[in-house]
């Protein structure tokens, strides 16, 4: 053993490395296992049984990667390893169908999967396969000093978000993975189809789309705007049928839906998703897009609600998320706000409109 060899790992054959799963290493962790840099090159030789796949990561055999190894090559270029009881292990791959998989996971830090990899890692149909990817996007800190190299095309942040953990794999969330997906695609029907899965899938809301495209300055791009047009329309819909849902399934009286509330031959007092007239209590969906200027449009919310609260009639705001998260909770304090209509002094008279 000599001074470059971790005193709690005794050197093992290079035999021992290749029975096992563990089928993805980088040359940090060769070495902890005893195996030299030049012995790791000579099991690389032309016709050996390893290759080098990137910059300091090896595949302990001689066959195309598979899609998990992969992953597991780009992030142990881009991340870092940590260590576990002083042990650097290898990486585990997916077994084979019924076979044990014994292998630890390895905790990654400093980098994450995102873009077109991880929507396919999140279950999106309309990210193409992970075999077929040309590149996996990486996400690393700003300050990391790597370069983009094969099949790892590096995107820097100077945060990085919290990852879900996917197989062992760290990946962004779905709304940060579709912002970097949609920073590399020209094509418009490409973007309206992830961006539309998103919401129809249930994966995220639409906000939170639009927060992440707008951070990453991609709303200057014409496709992208229209496709967020169909993203909003698309979320409101979504949010409109849970409403519909929360009314009958948790035995709401029925309100008069989607109507304009006007004071007679007065002005117009603003749209109304729905209203119970006879309780004086209206619910409007909150579904403001980040791009706007939030600030303001809150005040125009406020400023109706004030003056609709002026006039008797209490209003309920609902976030598109709130209705996918907390059903019966939203349902109840609908409940509650028609049950103490009879405690308030009755509203003004007004005039209900088809929207």
């Amino acid at each position: 053993m000599n001074h470059n060899t971790p005193a709690s790992v005794s050197p093992r054959p290079l035999r021992h490395l290749i029975k096992t799963q563990r089928r993805v290493m980088s040359g940090a962790q060769l070495k902890a296992h005893g195996v030299s840099a030049a012995s790791a090159q000579e099991q690389c030789r032309a016709g050996g049984p390893w290759q080098q796949v990137l910059p300091g990561v090896f595949l302990l055999h001689p066959g195309p990667a598979t899609s998990d190894e992969r992953l597991h090559a780009v992030l142990l270029y881009a991340g870092r390893v940590a260590e576990r009881q002083g042990q650097l292990d290898a990486v585990p791959v997916q077994p084979a169908a019924g076979e044990a998989h014994t292998a630890p996971a390895v905790p990654y830090t400093d980098a994450l999967v995102t873009g077109l990899a991880a929507l396919a890692l999140h279950g999106f149909s309309s990210a193409p396969p992970l075999l077929s990817l040309d590149h996996i996007d990486v996400l690393v800190p700003r300050t990391r000093r790597l370069r983009s190299t094969e099949f790892v095309r590096l995107i820097r942040a100077t945060g990085l978000p919290t990852p879900v953990q996917i197989g062992g794999v760290p990946v962004a969330p779905v709304p940060r993975a579709l912002a970097d997906a949609v920073a590399q695609l020209s094509d418009a029907g490409a973007v309206r189809r992830l961006l539309t899965e998103a919401v129809r899938g249930g994966h995220c809301e639409p906000a939170s789309v639009v927060r992440e495209l707008t951070q990453a300055r991609l709303l200057t791009r014409p496709h992208v705007v229209d496709a967020v047009d169909s993203l909003l329309a698309e979320g409101r819909a979504i949010a409109e049928d849970r409403l519909y849902t929360m009314v009958r399934a948790h035995g709401l009286p029925d309100p008069v839906w989607n109507v304009d509330l006007r004071l007679p031959g007065g002005p117009h007092l603003g749209g109304l998703d729905a209203y119970w007239p006879d309780q004086a209590v209206a619910v409007e969906l909150d579904t403001r897009a980040p791009r706007q200027d939030e600030d303001a449009l809150w005040s125009e919310y406020a400023r109706k609600r004030e003056h609709l609260e002026r006039l008797g009639i209490t209003v309920v705001y609902i976030t598109p998320r709130k209705l996918r998260d907390s059903l019966e909770q939203q349902a109840a304090v609908v409940r509650t706000a028609l049950m103490a209509a009879g405690d308030r002094d009755p509203a003004a008279y007004v005039v209900v409109l088809p929207r």
